[in-house]
């Protein structure tokens, strides 16, 4: 699995992509612009998460269980932390990414 880096690359996912919510976690997905590419994932955390600390926990806890899920080729994703995930532990945020992917067809 690839990282999503470029804020071009970010953007046009949010635009284009299609969302999938829970409660401590969004996913927006849209398919890459290059056919049979590996899937990209971006994982975003705003200020309203909280302090750099707590959005830095929360990012390496999707990063974290997004690494453990194996995931169909050919898209690009983008998961957005909720204030709610300040005070989940990883298995619940294993959970609710396994969620958002059955529901949004990218478990591979």
């Amino acid at each position: 699995m690839q990282r999503l880096r470029s804020a071009a690359e970010i953007e046009r996912v949010r635009r284009e992509g299609r969302s999938y919510a829970h409660p401590l976690v969004v996913l927006i997905v849209a398919p890459t612009e290059t056919d049979g590419a590996p899937s990209r994932v971006a994982v975003v955390a705003g200020r309203r998460i909280g302090g750099a600390v707590i959005r830095n926990r929360a990012k390496r806890l999707l990063r974290e269980a997004t690494r453990r899920e194996a995931l169909r080729s050919g898209w690009d994703l983008m998961f957005v932390a909720r204030a709610a995930i300040v005070g989940a532990r990883l298995d619940q945020v294993q959970g609710a990414v396994r969620q958002v992917l059955q529901r949004a067809a990218l478990m591979g």
